[in-house]
């Protein structure tokens, strides 16, 4: 299935940062081609690596998003 990518949801740690050892995890809001909803969890740096970005058309690979 192909996916719209609405909206690309950073966390915000505050002033305490990320704990040590953790990837910066981003919320994906993803549309289908149904008009449903999706959200999936992405790693910041996966998706800066892959060029995803909102408006971009996506896959959903081994629980991983790829361009379509």
């Amino acid at each position: 299935m192909i996916y719209k990518v609405l909206d690309i949801i950073e966390p915000d740690f505050g002033c305490e940062g990320l704990p040590d050892g953790q990837v910066p995890m981003d919320d994906v809001v993803l549309l289908d081609e149904d008009n449903n909803k999706k959200v999936i969890k992405q790693g910041d740096m996966y998706l800066y690596q892959m060029d995803i970005n909102v408006g971009d058309k996506v896959v959903i690979v081994d629980n991983k998003l790829k361009k379509a």
